[in-house]
């Protein structure tokens, strides 16, 4: 029973002292692992994958420009752009929603990138 304390008080107080973007990052890996989604940060190009993260930032496309969308996806690990083509805006996307995505990784300067990926916006927990 000790050793249970022990790692109860161990954990609250990791809690405590730790960073809040850390401890987001960790919630949000854990929640992504619990549903089956794939990790970004073990993702290849070229691979189909579901990635359930939050919405970090989204930037609308200005209207002179090539109609597009990007959004960036953190899932405690990584992040990914998702960027939806032919797209100013899209209902719901905002930063700080959870969503569920999928697609095929794609890689653009460097970074992981899913495009006109199928969505599912998730319920806040």
């Amino acid at each position: 029973m000790a050793s249970n304390d022990g790692g109860a008080f161990r954990r609250m107080l990791r809690k405590l002292t730790s960073d809040v973007e850390v401890l987001d990052a960790v919630d949000l890996s854990e929640d992504a692992e619990k549903s089956g989604a794939h990790r970004a940060s073990e993702c290849a190009r070229g691979q189909e994958v579901t990635m359930l993260g939050r919405l970090r930032s989204v930037e609308f496309c200005p209207q002179d420009a090539e109609a597009s969308l990007q959004a960036e996806l953190f899932d405690g690990t990584e992040g990914v752009t998702l960027i939806w083509l032919g797209r100013r805006r899209i209902a719901g996307i905002e930063p700080g929603r959870t969503m569920r995505v999928r697609g095929r990784i794609a890689v653009r300067d460097g970074h992981k990138v899913l495009y006109n990926p199928y969505y599912e916006i998730c319920q806040a927990q």
